[in-house]
């Protein structure tokens, strides 16, 4: 260790629904955010994402014009990982795939001060094998946020096993300044959210496959019986449904437990493309005015 750090820049990469909301909640607790993804497209888009969250809470009387301003002004963008050199936390926030996130920090470690710390979004690959990837496992670990961040308070904190004291502190500062709540989880297969919500979704989809019920009636069920916000297969899309297979294979993988099996018909919806919200269809079709079920 080098010592502690105090944060003050925090770079992200990943500009898509969690990235663009962590850099939010960072730039409106006055961080000074480096946004980073490898399409300028993406980049427009959140910033522009952003600014309509932002300006929704000026309706709200939640913030001021000015305050939406600072804001923005906060956040930079780059399509070049080398421009993270000034960082004190960098959080990775791409695809929930462990080799894609294992090629960004290969580029991105030589930009970065020694004594900068590491963190990744990942909502369920493990946090150490993660770490040993790096250059830097004394100050990496797992960070992750709830979607959509800017509404939701927890962010679930994971030490790998070669985490310092040190890291886990300023990372947990962060936390506090964001406004949030951590809550402190070992490093097993999905964490603590995610190994008790991810399987539920996905029993929801064997209870569609078998003809226990249809999309409506499950999620009716559990949004009337069990007073849940959102139905599962409701909750499923707006996850992602390449997400929620993606979570049920690494639980499957590190738990050696056939409980922990993906369904075939989720298999099959991510096959199809069928992913959800962000692809416009999942269990629901969402290219009209109101959703209609999928099966």
């Amino acid at each position: 260790m080098t010592g502690p750090v105090e944060v003050r820049r925090i770079g992200i990469v990943g500009a898509g629904q969690m990235g663009g909301g962590i850099a939010q909640v960072c730039a409106q607790s006055k961080y000074f955010v480096r946004l980073a993804d490898i399409s300028e497209d993406a980049l427009e888009n959140a910033i522009s994402s952003i600014r309509k969250r932002l300006q929704r809470l000026i309706e709200k009387n939640a913030l001021t014009p000015d305050e939406l301003e600072a804001t923005i002004e906060n956040i930079s963008t780059t399509t070049k990982l080398q421009d993270f050199g000034d960082c004190d936390l960098v959080i990775e926030a791409a695809t929930e795939n462990e080799v894609i996130k294992k090629t960004i920090f290969e580029k991105l470690i030589p930009t970065l001060r020694k004594d900068a710390i590491l963190a990744t979004n990942t909502s369920s690959i493990s946090i150490t094998r993660l770490a040993a990837a790096t250059d830097r496992p004394a100050r990496f670990m797992g960070m992750h946020f709830m979607n959509p961040v800017p509404v939701m308070a927890l962010v679930e904190l994971i030490r790998s096993i070669a985490t310092e004291e040190e890291t886990y502190t300023a990372i947990n500062d962060v936390v506090t300044k964001l406004g949030k709540i951590s809550i402190t989880s070992e490093d097993f297969p999905a964490f603590i959210v995610n190994r008790i919500l991810v399987p539920m979704l996905n029993e929801a989809v064997y209870a569609l496959q078998e003809g226990v019920g249809g999309v409506t009636d499950i999620d009716n069920a559990m949004k009337l019986g069990a007073h849940h916000p959102m139905g599962p297969l409701e909750l499923a899309d707006f996850i992602g449904l390449d997400t929620c297979l993606s979570i049920m294979q690494v639980l499957h993988n590190g738990m050696a437990d056939s409980k922990y099996r993906p369904c075939p018909l989720l298999v099959k919806y991510v096959e199809a493309g069928w992913l959800g919200r962000k692809s416009g269809r999942g269990f629901y079709d969402y290219t009209n005015d109101k959703p209609i079920s999928t099966r």
